[in-house]
């Protein structure tokens, strides 16, 4: 049994049922699971509410975290589940959830009631259950009122306090969402997001029974005007309910992982390997490339298969997926996508006689200013030190294994978020100026080749006024070794923001060949 309970990106706002189709591997979400039992109280004024017991399904032509997280784990265990959801868009842990005095719509005594009458119906019956978790994703609204945004973490304990004592279920385990940081609000509301981030950890940090599940580099809607958006949306929240999905079976150690070790060293003793470094944010960790649309596109099914001629290793997601070392190069995305690594290191391979290992180092959640060594108020948010250790880390690794290492070059897609957002539009070249100077200077090696592509800037009325594509041309003038290119007419952009699949594979193709030009 699992209770799932939260505001709008718990209940799947602005998601649409006939998108799930575009995704591959939720491929069937759309449709009822029979056996999986359902239970539900959804809205605010006007509820939608079941009858008993379901069959697991898409309620209102909307899609949440529940579906994918019930198909992925009744793939990894026997016994039959049950969900229970109450969840509301737009409401307050410190009031609508408060468990002690709440106001507004009351949701804490409401979904009390609900999951007590669900599991009476089972005692009646005489099904017997255990209550395995709650999944929670909330706290948007808890910024809008600086005493709960304070009081986030001590508000989260009593929640969590109270169901536990209210269901007579002691050691009970919660999984709390993190809000997303890829949304609009990650942005313009920065040091609020950071500050309810911190009352989530504030609390899981010392309660053993509860764990900090990352979202902030699933998929996200793709809005109006600039193409930002406040929800998840379709894709993002059937990725939601995956990360739900492996945080509870890790924690009974069930957790689905494919193995893929690099069985044999690919390159001679002695030898010189060339690292390349991929970097980046949405595109460059493959938000919107899947796997199994490869063998669509002609002569490209190939990069499905893993090539153990070089090695990769990664870290996706901000450390949300991490390989076991030093891998081949092959798909590895945290939901089966993948970014344009595959037809990088391919294009390599066919036109250079030169060792290659790649490693890939990304979060799609981020915006360009957490990767400048500064940082910004969201401390939790700057990836610097990361990276930088991640680059250190793999050329000391490849010295282990007895090669010599050159550092041909850190391939970086300059941030897609920053271009919809103008003060971060307005900085983007100067914050990208700055972590290529530090990188350098870090690493001991001033001649660094980093090549920064760049995709179209978003075209919207609200950001055409500063320039940014001009302003980056400038600094690679002025600098040799940053080679500036324009990704301009890739395939497969639908949408703003996000490249699909064949526009991955041309990316890749792309980086590979301003490589080769600057070749000695």
């Amino acid at each position: 049994m699992f209770v799932f309970a939260g505001q709008s990106n718990m209940v799947g706002a602005d998601s649409k049922l006939g998108d799930v189709a575009l995704f591959p591997p939720f491929a069937g979400l759309d449709k009822p699971q029979a056996g999986v039992r359902f239970s539900y109280c959804i809205g605010r004024e006007d509820k939608l509410t079941s009858s008993g017991w379901e069959d697991l399904r898409a309620l209102n032509g909307m899609v949440g975290p529940e579906l994918s997280f019930a198909r992925q784990v009744t793939r990894n265990i026997k016994a039959p589940i049950a969900i229970i959801k109450v969840a509301a868009g737009g409401t307050h842990l410190g009031g609508d959830w408060n468990p002690d005095a709440p106001i507004g719509f009351k949701l804490y005594p409401l979904a009390l009631d609900w999951v007590r009458t669900a599991l009476a119906d089972l005692d009646r019956r005489k099904i017997a259950y255990r209550i395995e978790g709650f999944m929670w994703h909330q706290g948007e609204n808890d910024m809008f009122e600086p005493d709960y945004m304070q009081n986030y973490g001590k508000n989260l304990k009593n929640f969590v306090a109270c169901w536990r004592r209210d269901l007579g279920t002691p050691e009970l385990k919660f999984y709390i969402g993190e809000l997303c940081t890829k949304t609009i609000w990650g942005m313009d509301l920065r040091p609020s997001m950071y500050a309810i981030s911190l009352g989530q950890r504030e609390f899981t940090d010392v309660d053993s029974r509860a764990e900090f599940v990352p979202t902030s580099h699933v998929g996200v809607e793709i809005g109006d005007g600039a193409g930002l958006h406040y929800h998840y949306g379709t894709l993002g929240q059937l990725e939601h309910g995956v990360n739900y999905a492996d945080a509870y079976l890790r924690s009974i150690g069930k957790a689905p992982r494919a193995a893929r070790p690099l069985k044999a060293w690919p390159y001679a003793q002695g030898s010189v390997v060339k690292l390349f470094i991929l970097a980046g944010h949405r595109n460059m960790e493959g938000e919107r490339a899947f796997v199994l649309q490869l063998k669509s596109l002609p002569g490209k099914d190939a990069l499905r298969k893993d090539d153990p001629t070089i090695a990769f290793k990664y870290s996706l997601g901000g450390g949300y997926k991490v390989s076991a070392g030093w891998e081949p190069l092959g798909p590895a995305g945290c939901y089966d996508t993948f970014g344009p690594e595959l037809s990088f290191g391919a294009a390599l391979r066919r036109k250079s006689p030169d060792n290659v290992a790649i490693a890939k180092f990304t979060h799609s959640g981020t915006q360009i200013i957490d990767w400048t060594p500064a940082g910004s108020e969201a401390k939790s948010r700057n990836i610097y030190p990361r990276f930088l250790a991640f680059v250190r880390e793999s050329m000391q690794e490849l010295e282990a294994q007895g090669n010599q290492v050159e550092l041909a070059g850190i391939f970086y897609h300059l941030g897609e978020n920053d271009m919809s957002f103008g003060p971060y539009r307005e900085q983007a070249v100067a914050r990208l100026a700055s972590l290529v100077a530090q990188s350098r200077l870090d690493l001991g090696q001033p001649q660094l080749k980093w090549f920064v592509s760049q995709q179209p800037p978003t075209d919207d009325e609200s950001v055409n006024g500063i320039e940014v594509t001009e302003v980056l041309q400038q600094l690679a003038a002025a600098d040799a070794n940053l080679i500036h290119i324009k990704a301009f007419d890739l395939p497969g952009q639908e949408q703003k923001l996000v490249i699909t699949t064949a526009g991955i594979v041309a990316l890749g193709e792309l980086l590979a060949r301003s490589y080769l030009k600057q070749r000695p």
